[in-house]
């Protein structure tokens, strides 16, 4: 297990999202050296929150395919500090009730479409790693690192198939 993250410094982020119970040996390459990792949902079982907590602290939000006792404790949302930028992580980013620029987030990471995005809109960084074990609509399976230093933030989405 690691210690516990540190907002303060830079920071570089493994994004993963809709894994449905299946967790792929590449994640944990692609994840090796991180500082965090946030699964944005449709995590399937808690065994994949595990193997992933062994790599990095581990922050994720319940999807709507998430059920029984052990999702019961995940939150809906969750608000992660990141160099001097606030990330708002949720499942569906068409469930976003707020305005991420007047509530002070740098960044909205979702998951829920299976498709990857990475766009910004009015100052706001919008991150979506596509899903990491069910693709859909001709894309690849993927996850997504983010680099923070201070205000500063760059996402790339990564092939999980190549």
């Amino acid at each position: 297990m690691h210690a516990d993250y540190d907002s303060r410094k830079t920071a570089f982020i493994g994004l993963i999202s809709d894994t449905h119970g299946y967790l792929d040996s590449v994640v944990i390459e692609v994840f090796a050296g991180t500082d965090l990792i946030i699964h944005a949902g449709d995590i399937g079982k808690p065994e994949i929150l595990q193997a992933l907590s062994a790599v990095a602290p581990v922050k994720a939000v319940r999807g709507n395919m998430d059920h029984g006792p052990w999702s019961s404790t995940l939150p809906e949302t969750e608000i992660v500090e990141a160099g001097e930028i606030l990330l708002y992580v949720l499942h569906d980013r068409q469930r976003l009730d707020l305005d991420p620029s007047a509530a002070g987030f740098g960044a909205v990471i979702s998951g829920h479409s299976h498709r990857p995005l990475i766009e910004k809109r009015n100052g706001i960084l919008y991150l979506n790693p596509g899903s990491a074990s069910q693709p859909r609509f001709h894309h690849p399976a993927t996850v997504a690192l983010l680099t923070i230093a201070g205000e500063t933030a760059d996402a790339r989405i990564i092939d999980l198939e190549k």
